[in-house]
């Protein structure tokens, strides 16, 4: 596939053995399974071509007869969903300019405008990646490990990742971390861009010791001297699917939409 045929792709990691939530991608939400919802955020946002990469043939047969998706049978054996896309790239035959996003497959709600900020920023931004911010809203986010806040630079590029808050206040904390003081702090929206090429090339690197210390994938891009462009989102970005509790908060999402 080359770059001028679709203006961007959208790819799906979806492994049926999360942690905290067993068979993640097959669990129903207002009746249908999660994968679907997510696949059909991703058409909605005008993707070229949605492909789900997944290593468990259930979920490829949740997705039969759901127009518009291609599924990547990948080997069980990755360690991220980025090793996955990358196997996924080889078997939808990318080439190496075609843009591509990393949508998670636990986003049911991702906005459209979103999926498509990443792919522009991407085009826009002269990076090797591309991702997203908001905001942190309170004090919990900000100290909450898994909540991961960033800093970027004057161009608007990643300078680094935590699950610390970041920039640390020093006088403010220093008298309280119970209140947000004034400044601008960042969470991370797990939503990427990169090109084909660079995703293949992504998947090649070795970890590095900041990935290793605060397990944080993107952080192998920042130690190996790319560049990560970061735009605040259009639209907010509904929490993920992450445990029972979240799936019951998103099936109340749904009933009121």
């Amino acid at each position: 596939m080359s770059a001028a045929a679709n203006a961007f792709v959208v790819a799906i990691p979806a492994r049926y053995a999360a942690s905290r939530l067993p068979g993640k991608p097959l669990r129903l939400l207002g009746g249908r399974p999660l994968i679907q919802h997510v696949a059909e955020r991703a058409l909605l946002a005008g993707a070229g071509q949605v492909w789900v990469a997944t290593d468990d043939a259930r979920i490829a047969e949740a997705l039969v007869g759901v127009d518009g998706i291609h599924v990547a049978m990948t080997a069980g054996t990755h360690a991220s969903g980025t090793d996955r896309l990358a196997e996924c790239a080889r078997i939808a035959g990318w080439d190496d300019a075609v843009r591509v996003v990393n949508l998670q497959g636990d986003e049911p709600f991702a906005p459209a405008a979103g999926i498509r900020a990443v792919a522009d920023l991407l085009s826009t931004a002269g990076t090797e990646m591309a991702t997203l911010a908001a905001p942190v809203e309170s004090a919990h986010d900000l100290f909450d490990p898994n909540v991961v806040k960033l800093v970027r630079n004057a161009r608007g590029e990643a300078m680094y990742f935590s699950r610390a808050p970041i920039p640390w206040h020093r006088d403010a904390f220093a008298r309280s971390r119970d209140a947000l003081p004034e400044g601008s702090w960042l969470r991370h929206i797990g939503i990427y861009g990169y090109s084909a090429g660079f995703l293949r090339r992504f998947a090649a690197m070795p970890p590095g010791n900041l990935e290793q210390a605060e397990s944080l994938e993107q952080l192998r891009v920042l130690e190996a001297g790319f560049r990560i462009a970061v735009a605040l989102t259009p639209e907010r970005f509904p929490p993920g699917i992450d445990t029972p509790e979240d799936l019951a908060r998103a099936e109340a999402r749904l009933a009121a939409a």
